[in-house]
């Protein structure tokens, strides 16, 4: 009897899989298959750790492994017969994340931020909006730049693209560009350029050798004045202290940062205080659509492999993602 081994019994509500999913993978195995569902709780942040002693057992002998990343102890044991690991950390986030980048856009664009802080100030604050102090700007005045042009960083260049503003980006492959209407894409080579024409500077690249410290000081400051930057990749991508002083200057409008270098957020750090920073904690992929998409992108697959068809979603060993 072939075996799938389901691990994503995750503590958080929203990542664990509910039974109706289960069953929906189950029905899509169809016969000669033997599914093992562990109850334990699983790692559902990270590349799931070492793996609970339960997920280990049930992955001794296993042809198919379904969790958040893959545990070093699911690994080991699953050596010899372990033939597909899926992890369900990522993949399917791109519209809830391009969603959040559009939304966190707009909060600084139109002046959200600082309608919230004279809110709590009980001040009717008209004057800083109406006197030029404050630049309210348009989105079809923008011009977004988007470093890494894959799935979240095309999800959020169609977004912008709607909506009117101009979109550039960078990308490990640019020969593959972008959506209809990016106006170029280049390579990671070419950030410099990108950032010197950006209103808003996305940073939705994986973390690579390639990328890390990719958004220094000397892009950073290449941005036009009262520029914003978002980050929805991983922290590790981002300056923070070049970005903390080019807020300070006030030559950058703002930043809104769903990821950072450590996590969670040391509660001594600037960022929390900061009047001019959105600080989210890494929740930007957060949805009530995220099990809709992630069993069609689970089931889809298992008709693939149970045909022997390339899976979705593969990921590139060389690359890193």
């Amino acid at each position: 009897m072939r075996r799938l081994v389901i691990d994503l019994a995750s503590p958080r509500a929203v990542w664990r899989i509910p039974r109706d999913r289960v069953v929906e993978i189950t029905r899509a195995l169809g016969q000669g298959w033997e599914v093992s569902e562990v109850k334990a709780p699983a790692m559902s942040d990270g590349d799931g750790a070492a793996g609970s002693p339960e997920a280990i057992a049930a992955a001794r002998g296993a042809e198919v492994y379904l969790g958040y990343g893959v545990p070093s102890g699911v690994a080991a044991v699953g050596r010899d017969t372990l033939r597909w690991a899926h992890t369900a950390t990522a993949g399917i986030h791109a519209d809830p994340m391009a969603d959040w980048v559009i939304a966190a856009i707009a909060f600084f664009a139109r002046g959200l931020d600082r309608m919230v802080s004279a809110q709590r100030q009980g001040r009717w604050a008209r004057e800083d909006f109406t006197d030029g102090a404050i630049p309210m700007r348009e989105f079809r005045e923008l011009r977004v730049g988007i470093v890494g042009l894959g799935g979240i960083g095309s999800a959020v260049a169609r977004r912008a693209l709607a909506l009117g503003m101009a979109v550039a980006g960078v990308r490990r492959h640019p020969e593959r560009g972008g959506p209809r209407g990016v106006e170029w894409v280049g390579a990671l080579a070419d950030l410099p350029r990108l950032a010197g024409g950006s209103d808003v500077l996305v940073i939705a690249a994986p973390h690579t050798a390639e990328t890390a410290g990719a958004v220094n000081r000397s892009v950073l400051e290449r941005l036009p004045l009262h520029a914003l930057v978002v980050n929805v990749s991983r922290g590790s991508l981002l300056d923070e202290a070049a970005l903390l002083e080019l807020l300070e200057l006030r030559r950058l409008r703002g930043a809104a940062l769903d990821v950072f270098a450590t996590e969670p957020l040391p509660p001594e750090h600037l960022f929390w205080r900061h009047a001019r920073v959105l600080v989210s904690p890494h929740v930007s992929a957060v949805t009530r659509g995220f099990w809709e998409r992630e069993t069609a992108l689970i089931v889809d697959n298992i008709g693939r492999y149970l045909a022997g068809a390339p899976l979705t979603n593969v990921v590139d060993l060389e690359a890193g993602y």
